[in-house]
């Protein structure tokens, strides 16, 4: 099946109240090769120009760029403009029950222990320990006994994306999880982290899940430039396959809409952009805008051939 190629502009506008006379900012924009994308290009760029430039892979192998900006400025903007060939997930050859997959996650040695190990248990944002029983209840009637996990998986997102309401109002990134669970509301981030959640609470490793995911205007309207925003999901680790990604916002499983930036064990480990400035105090507004556009690759295309 033909893949597709995206093109990705997000943009992120601070306006401060006042000249700041130094700042430090830290990106994770730059989108990373995945076994079903090919990063084309990805750059990250900043309005002023920085006058301190780095970037490194961080622990998880996500693209770090780090930029200081060490003169007064009014404001600061942070561009990341991303083209990548994304294609079909392969789903896993076999599909074992649930419960050998949590069994092959507590007894993992060595490299995989180290590459698995740290999305198996709590986190800055998915904190399994306090929140256990509520993610326990949740994720349960999906993963039945013997369950295969990829059929358990799929039910389990399509449970989210059926019984909670998508409301951007209503969360923010500290929200509790029983919060979300108890109003069966929130927001992409919020239904990933229900998710990596539920699958640590029984056991089996998941990863948090950023990038985006591309929008179909209403029937008749055009497509709004910048009015995308960025997406979270989450992948699921099965023996001898591999991650598996779902995605609970829209109840589907093996996404094939979705380029990938980056990985972690929940938000805080792929938080687009975070720094600090320094001047006088003074109110900061934020804009943030995403607009993903998919781009007609001729038949004749060399690069085609690699997404099929």
């Amino acid at each position: 099946m033909p893949g597709r190629r995206y093109r990705v502009v997000h943009r992120t506008v601070y306006e401060y109240g006042a000249t700041m006379l130094d700042g430090y900012s830290v990106a994770c924009a730059a989108a990373r090769p995945t076994s079903s994308q090919r990063v084309i290009s990805s750059t990250v760029s900043t309005d002023p120009e920085a006058d301190e430039r780095d970037e490194r892979l961080d622990v998880f192998g996500n693209r770090i760029v780090q930029f200081g900006l060490h003169r007064p400025h009014d404001g600061l903007v942070v561009e990341a403009l991303t083209e990548a060939h994304v294609w079909p997930q392969e789903l896993p050859r076999q599909d074992p029950a649930w419960e050998r997959v949590a069994s092959a996650v507590s007894v993992l040695r060595g490299p995989l222990a180290l590459q698995v190990g740290p999305y198996g248990g709590p986190s800055r944002f998915v904190d399994v320990e306090t929140h256990r029983l509520a993610l326990f209840d949740l994720v349960t009637p999906s993963f039945t006994p013997g369950r295969p996990i990829v059929e358990a998986v799929a039910a389990f997102s399509s449970a989210i994306f059926e019984t909670f309401a998508f409301d951007p109002s209503f969360t923010e990134v500290s929200t509790p999880l029983d919060v979300v669970i108890g109003e069966r509301r929130g927001v992409c981030q919020d239904f990933a982290h229900l998710a990596v959640g539920g699958l640590r609470s029984l056991g089996l490793a998941a990863r948090y899940v950023s990038g985006y995911i591309e929008t179909d205007p209403p029937p008749g309207e055009p497509k709004v430039i910048g009015a995308d925003a960025s997406h979270a999901w989450c992948s699921v680790w099965i023996p001898d396959h591999g991650w598996l990604d779902l995605d609970p916002t829209n109840g589907i499983i093996a996404p094939d809409r979705h380029v990938t930036v980056a990985w972690g064990r929940d938000y805080a480990d792929v938080a687009p952009v975070r720094g600090v400035v320094i001047g006088p105090a003074s109110p900061q507004t934020l804009r943030v805008s995403v607009d993903v556009t998919r781009v007609e690759v001729p038949d004749d295309d060399p690069s085609s051939r690699l997404i099929r």
